[in-house]
């Protein structure tokens, strides 16, 4: 009985080890069986497997898909579509890719007091206590004349040297006003302009093979209050990026395709200014006032008063439930908006609805990596402008 057993395991044994050098065998002639299915079959099946997953948590069987091999990758990122056409977020580069144009794409913002960080999640359900898909974190980090939130793609990762670094926002000393800066160029093809403002933070004019720095491409300025004058802030946001003409019918922002994690290079860097906060205004208003022109401009909708509450209210329909002088509705300036009712879609909601939770929605032509940022300057302190 013994002796059978051990050649029963022997015979196994060999077995395992002619599965193991074939596999070996299969890697190195340049993949494995799977990879060499008729393209035709290959596409069918991908193309099932990518129609029936709509949403987390079963879409991560299409992106572990895209894992198997090179093949099999190159099919499943012609298949799946971006953002503003499917409405799905698949890969990571999907958070810098604009939102879906038929619907706000439910998200939230949960925030850590005690560590100053900030983790976005994509909405799994209609509830507002869903976990939700991680998508994004933040992490504050207060300087003498300024804030600076770095964005990272992972939650125990935040810092500007690292690969899942994606971009930062900076605000200038009282937290009016706001410059996101992207970690790499916004889409192929993109190309700085050179200005008084970028010469002063020594930008040069750059293509899109230099390595990823620092590049704005957003500019957030809250209104400032008079004294005594307390009520609902006041917000315009400048998407240097995304042009004017974009919410046109049949128009589509240019998007990235893809991350370059591979050269991060955090250091073209955004200029520290140790004296008064008067050099870091410049440099901001710089660079609204030289990017202005073309770019797509977002303002708050503006609240009415209700009279038996006693308070300013907006129409959040459900997402929010907590008064907050957080809370707001960006919708496309005037001056960009063509005309017709269609054009007055919100384009993005924030607002809170537990002590450290808040809901935000997005849509088309803003990314989450955008809507993120501006959620963002929004938690600051904004003294002068309450």
């Amino acid at each position: 009985m013994a002796i059978k057993c051990i050649a029963r395991l022997s015979c196994r044994r060999v077995i395992q080890d002619h599965l193991l050098q074939a596999s070996n065998e299969a890697a190195v002639g340049g993949g494995f069986s799977w990879a060499n299915l008729p393209p035709e079959l290959l596409w069918e099946v991908l193309l099932r497997i990518e129609d029936s997953e709509s949403s987390w948590p079963q879409r991560k069987n299409v992106v572990a898909c895209a894992g198997v091999c090179r093949s099999w990758r190159i099919i499943i990122k012609q298949i799946v579509k971006v953002p503003q056409i499917s409405g799905k977020l698949t890969f990571p580069i999907s958070v810098k890719q604009p939102g879906p144009k038929d619907f706000l794409l439910q998200c939230f913002i949960k925030r850590n007091r005690s560590t100053q960080t900030y983790h976005l999640y994509l909405g799994l359900t209609n509830t507002l206590l869903d976990v939700g898909k991680f998508l994004l974190a933040a992490r504050k980090c207060r300087h003498p004349t300024c804030t600076d939130y770095i964005i990272s793609l992972q939650a125990g990762d935040i810092s500007k040297g690292r690969n899942a670094y994606v971009g930062r926002l900076r605000s200038n000393f009282l937290g009016t006003k706001f410059t996101v800066f992207d970690g790499q160029l916004p889409h192929a093809g993109a190309k700085m302009a050179k200005s008084r403002s970028s010469r002063l933070a020594n930008l040069k004019q750059v293509s899109p093979r230099v390595p990823p720095g620092n590049y704005p491409m957003a500019h957030i300025s809250y209104e400032l209050n008079s004294l005594g004058s307390r009520g609902p802030r006041r917000m315009l946001c400048n998407m240097n990026t995304i042009p004017a003409t974009s919410i046109g019918p049949g128009e589509l922002v240019p998007t990235q395709a893809e991350f370059s994690l591979n050269n991060v290079n955090p250091s073209p860097p955004i200029p520290i200014f140790h004296s008064k906060s008067a050099s870091m205004e410049n440099f901001l208003s710089g660079h609204l006032s030289d990017q202005k022109n073309g770019g797509l401009v977002l303002t708050n909708k503006a609240p009415r008063w209700h009279e038996q509450l006693q308070c300013w209210c907006l129409n959040f329909h459900g997402r929010v439930t907590v008064a907050s002088v957080k809370n707001f509705q960006l919708v496309v300036s005037p001056e960009n908006r063509p005309a017709g009712p269609e054009h007055n879609k919100i384009i993005l909601q924030f607002g809170k609805v537990g002590k450290d939770l808040f809901t935000m929605d997005y849509r088309y032509p803003i990314s989450a990596f955008q809507a993120f940022a501006i959620c963002l300057s929004s938690f600051d302190t904004n003294i002068a402008c309450e």
